[in-house]
C-alpha cells in the first residue's frame, strides 16, 4: 500500500515560504502525486501550473525554490510558464536552425514588406547587430535562449543608452520573425519588455549628456543650414530652433503650448514640465524667447510661435526610447554638419551635447545684460543652480557690473570736467 505523502510535514511550511519569498503573491507549490507541482494566478484571474521534476520531499526544496526562481524570472521577462519551465529546465526543443537564412529572409521582410524601411535604416540599425546576433547563435558556445543572445549583443554599450536600446530591439524583431515566420521553436520568443536588458541611465550618466559648452549662434545656424531639406530634416530643424530660442530642456518640447494673456491679449510661450530635483519640483513657467543673431548681425525671424499656433511646426518623434534628447541625439549623430560641429568643438577643448542649445540660450542672456536671476526663471531653474551650472551667469554679471561703475566714473568725470 503507497505512503500517503503528508502536507503538515515540519519542513513543508517552510519550503512554502521560501517560494512565497523568491516570487510573488499568487504562486506557490503544491504535491501532485508524490511530485512538485507549480501553479500560478495570472493578473487576468487564471490559473495555470506546470509539472516540476522534483518529488515531494524535504532534500528536493533546494533544487525546487532555485527551479521556481528561475522560472519566475523568465514569466517576468516575458514569457509563458510553460516555455520559462522548458527554458529553466534546459529542456527547450533542440531544432536545427539556418540563423543566416532567418537573418536573410528577415533583411527582405524589413525592406520590401509591411513598413518598410530604407536600406541606409537597415545598414545603420540592424546589419551591424543582425550580424553580431547570427555570428554568435552559429558559433561555439552559441546561446540557447533569448535573453543570452540579446544581452550578448548589447552588453558592450552603457545601460539605458539609445545604442543599446536599438540593439535590442532589433534582435528581438529577429526572434520574432523567427519564430512566427521561420518555425523557430517557441522558446525563442523574445520577452515582451527589453527593459530588464536595456537597464537606465546611472545618475551619473545623466548628468554627463547634459553637462557641455554653449554653441554659439553662428554655430546653431550653420548646423541648421546643413541639415537635410526634406520633411524629417525641417522636422527636426524646428525642434532645435524651439530649443535654441527658448532655452529648453529636450524633454520640454513635449510640454509646450501657447497661452494668452488676459489683459495685453498677447499670446506667449507656456510650458508645463515639472522637473524633479534634490532641491524638489520646479514649476511650470512662462518662456522668454531670445532670437538668434547671424554673423552679419540680422536677428532671426523664425516666428516658432505664429507658426506653433498656424499647426505649421510638426515635431519629429520624441517619446520613444530613453527620451527625447537620445532621440536627437541618435538623429544628429548619423549627420555630417552635426559631427563637423562636434569636432570644431573638440578643437577648441569644448563639448557639444544636446543640451548645448539649451546652453546657448542662457550665454546670450548674459550677453545681452540679463540678469542671472531672470534668467534662472526664464530657464526653470533656482539661482543657486544656475550659477552653478552656468559659470558665466555669475562671471558675466561681475564683468557687466565693473563696466557698469566704470562707464558711470567716467560719464561723472566727464560732467565735472565740463566736457
Amino acid at each position: 500500500m503507497a505512503v500517503r505523502t503528508r502536507h503538515d510535514q515540519p519542513w513543508v511550511k517552510g519550503f512554502r515560504s521560501a517560494v512565497r519569498a523568491s516570487t510573488r503573491e499568487g504562486w506557490w507549490v503544491r504535491e501532485h502525486r508524490g511530485r512538485m507541482r507549480l501553479e500560478t494566478v495570472g493578473p487576468d484571474g487564471r490559473m495555470q501550473s506546470v509539472a516540476l521534476p522534483f518529488d515531494w520531499a524535504k532534500s528536493q526544496t533546494g533544487d525546487a525554490v532555485a527551479r521556481v526562481r528561475a522560472i519566475y524570472r523568465l514569466v517576468g521577462e516575458g514569457h509563458s510558464l510553460k516555455t520559462a519551465a522548458l527554458v529553466a529546465a534546459g529542456e527547450a526543443p533542440q531544432v536545427s536552425i539556418d540563423w543566416e537564412q532567418v537573418a536573410e529572409n528577415f533583411r527582405i521582410q524589413k525592406l520590401e514588406h509591411g513598413t518598410s524601411i530604407k536600406p541606409a535604416t537597415w545598414e545603420d540599425h540592424y546589419a551591424p547587430v543582425i550580424g553580431m546576433a547570427v555570428d554568435l547563435l552559429t558559433g561555439d558556445e552559441a546561446p540557447t535562449n533569448p535573453a543570452d543572445l540579446i544581452d550578448r549583443c548589447i552588453r558592450d554599450w552603457p545601460p539605458g543608452s539609445r545604442i543599446r536600446q536599438i540593439r535590442a530591439q532589433s534582435v528581438a524583431q529577429l526572434l520574432r520573425h523567427a519564430v512566427y515566420r521561420e518555425k523557430a521553436p517557441v522558446h525563442w520568443t523574445p520577452p515582451s519588455t527589453l527593459r530588464h536588458h536595456i537597464g537606465t541611465k546611472s545618475r551619473e550618466s545623466a548628468i554627463a549628456t547634459q553637462k557641455g559648452d554653449p554653441f554659439t549662434d553662428g554655430q546653431i545656424l550653420a548646423l541648421l543650414d546643413g541639415l537635410p531639406q526634406d520633411e524629417a530634416g525641417r522636422r527636426w530643424a524646428d525642434a532645435i530652433r524651439l530649443m535654441a530660442e527658448l532655452g529648453l530642456r529636450p524633454i520640454e518640447l513635449l510640454h509646450l503650448s501657447v497661452r494668452t494673456d488676459a489683459s495685453s491679449r498677447e499670446a506667449y510661450w507656456w510650458c508645463t514640465y515639472r522637473k524633479r530635483s534634490g532641491g524638489g519640483v520646479t514649476e511650470p513657467r512662462r518662456l522668454f524667447p531670445l532670437p538668434l543673431v547671424d554673423l552679419d548681425g540680422e536677428v532671426q525671424q523664425w516666428n516658432l510661435l505664429a507658426r506653433w499656433q498656424a499647426r505649421l511646426i510638426e515635431l519629429p518623434p520624441l517619446s520613444s526610447g530613453n527620451g527625447a534628447a537620445d532621440c536627437i541625439k541618435t538623429y544628429l549623430s548619423r549627420k555630417p554638419a552635426w559631427r563637423s560641429l562636434r569636432e570644431a568643438m573638440k578643437a577648441n577643448a569644448q563639448r557639444a551635447v544636446i543640451y548645448s542649445f539649451r546652453h546657448s540660450y542662457s550665454l546670450r542672456g548674459h550677453q545681452r545684460g540679463i540678469d542671472a536671476g531672470s534668467m534662472a526663471q526664464a530657464m526653470g531653474h533656482s539661482f543657486e543652480v544656475h550659477c552653478r551650472s552656468y559659470p558665466w551667469a555669475s562671471t558675466a554679471g561681475t564683468i557687466a557690473a565693473f563696466h557698469r561703475a566704470s562707464a558711470s566714473l567716467v560719464s561723472s568725470t566727464d560732467v565735472g570736467s565740463g566736457r
